[in-house]
């Protein structure tokens, strides 16, 4: 077997590699180069230019050889850019730049130029040799996705939503106008606390969303401010990937996970839906409470004349029993037929009772009715300078359907009005420094639990059941109470298998509770 020389005799100077390559062969990688070569003298006069130079130009070499490189030059690059040019090649430095140059045939075209001067042994620059390829196509498409992104980030600064991207961590990396006058109002990137109040609404949906790329349409979520009014958003999520642009990704494409977050403010909606429900609320209590008004007072007053007409049947019998067989007793026959008007205008009249305006019986959440309550008692509690304490059922997140009861809503709400009612006017009829109102909900074994506490004059003991009584009252004839009130509360609670009475150990006012079955698992306790 053949040894291979010493490893000193394998290497070869720069100067011995290039001298082992004929001058033939540099002329035809010129000759058949890409890329527009020409070599000028110092005073950048044509004295050679290769075939690519011909077809960048569109001159011939006969056309070209002997004329100055200026040939090509167009009136639109500006004269610094020649200046420059000069100042560095003069120094016997490269220089590299964008020329725009005229082909013969008056085209204009984008060169990419690079002109490096030759110096002799003696360090005189004798020629230079330029080199430059065209290069308008790709700066068309680099202008044009220029464009296209300022075009994209115009319009989604204009946008009326705040839009946010973020990255596969959920870092911001793009973001519009309108969501950093959101950073203003919310603090430090509101899309991270955005995303985990949807996050926390959905659960595992989201996670399955975003495992497949299934976009998310409008959720809403409310945002809670210690002193502050919630702030209502209504956000969309979009992910899509992109390809990365690097060397390495050219045979083995990577993909990069992105977010799209668009915010809208739904704030003044959701107070215009509010008040819109508060309104309509308002107007079936009003209707519900006249028809109940109407449907006790008609009742009330049947019952009232039951009993006269119960006394005049009495009379009617007793006159009967004495007339004496074949007479006749004109006073009795008249009260007969008095009698018989009497139940007949007393029968139409209990037709014309209004029937029970039918509710569906479905699961009422009883920290709603009463915060529906308060709004719609905001203006007399206001006007009355009532200081108001709202206490709602804790925990709800850790105990179910705790402030959960079945019930008919609209009735179970004009209970807690009429109540809140009361005690309003016992409170402005005490004309005290104390003026305070107290509501509290608590969950009790068995049942939902409900006080209403006011700082008026309060209930003596005698009256505590009293007035339950229809057509009683404690305001007096003056101020056109019928005395219905509590009647009407007392029998909507009973209906719904529950109790109302007023704590007799409490002092300081009128403490009203409500007692009413609790829902487990659809049921009542």
């Amino acid at each position: 077997m053949a040894k291979l020389p010493p490893e000193k005799n394998m290497s070869i100077s720069t100067e011995e590699a290039t001298d082992s390559v004929p001058p033939q062969i540099f002329r035809l990688v010129v000759e058949q180069s890409a890329l527009a070569i020409s070599i000028t003298d110092e005073k950048s006069n044509i004295l050679y230019a290769n075939p690519a130079f011909g077809r960048t130009t569109g001159y011939s070499k006969l056309e070209i050889l002997g004329q100055n490189q200026s040939l090509l030059s167009y009136r639109v690059t500006p004269k610094l850019v020649y200046e420059t040019m000069w100042a560095q090649i003069k120094r016997q430095r490269p220089w590299n730049g964008l020329l725009v140059n005229k082909r013969k045939d008056g085209s204009r075209y984008l060169a990419e130029l690079t002109i490096s001067p030759v110096v002799n042994e003696e360090g005189n620059t004798t020629h230079y040799l330029g080199m430059h390829r065209d290069v308008t196509e790709v700066h068309r498409l680099e202008r044009q996705v220029q464009n296209q992104k300022t075009l994209i980030e115009s319009v989604v600064d204009a946008a009326q939503v705040a839009i946010v991207l973020l990255d596969e961590n959920e870092r911001v990396l793009l973001d519009n106008q309108e969501y950093k006058k959101l950073i203003g109002d919310l603090g430090k990137e509101p899309a991270t606390g955005l995303l985990a109040l949807i996050r926390a609404q959905m659960d595992n949906a989201f996670e399955q969303a975003q495992s497949k790329h299934h976009n998310i349409a409008a959720r809403e979520v409310c945002v809670e401010f210690p002193n502050r009014t919630a702030r209502w958003f209504s956000c969309a999520i979009s992910w899509f990937e992109e390809q990365d642009v690097g060397a390495d990704a050219f045979y083995e494409p990577l993909r990069r996970h992105y977010l799209l977050l668009t915010i809208q403010d739904i704030s003044e909606l959701k107070r215009q839906q509010e008040a819109l429900r508060i309104n309509s609320l308002r107007a079936l209590l009003s209707e519900q409470e006249r028809i109940q008004g109407l449907r006790e007072t008609l009742a009330g007053a049947v019952y009232q004349l039951e009993g006269p007409l119960n006394m005049l049947a009495a009379v009617t019998n007793m006159l009967e029993r004495r007339r004496e067989p074949g007479s006749e007793l004109p006073a009795a026959t008249a009260l007969e037929e008095a009698l018989q008007k009497s139940r007949e205008a007393l029968e139409t009249l209990r037709a014309c009772i209004p029937d029970q305006a039918k509710e569906t019986m479905q699961s009422v959440n009883l920290n709603e009715i009463l915060s529906d309550v308060l709004k719609l008692s905001t203006a007399s509690l206001l006007g009355a300078g009532i200081v108001v304490e709202w206490q709602p059922q804790a925990d709800t997140e850790t105990v179910p359907d705790s402030e959960i009861v079945l019930g008919h809503p609209a009735q179970l709400s004009n209970v807690f009005k009429q109540l809140i009612a009361n005690a309003v006017e016992a409170i402005n009829e005490q004309r005290g420094s104390r003026r305070e109102l107290h509501i509290a909900c608590f969950t009790r074994p068995d049942c939902m639990e409900v006080f209403i506490e006011d700082s008026g004059s309060g209930i003596s003991d005698e009256l505590r059941f009293k007035v339950f009584q229809p057509f009683f009252t404690t305001k007096g004839a003056a101020q056109q109470h019928l005395g219905l009130g509590l009647a009407m509360a007392q029998d909507v609670v009973a209906r719904h298998g529950g109790t109302i009475d007023i704590d007799p150990d409490f002092r300081h006012g009128c403490r009203v509770r409500v007692q009413l079955p609790r829902v487990a698992g659809g049921k009542h306790v």
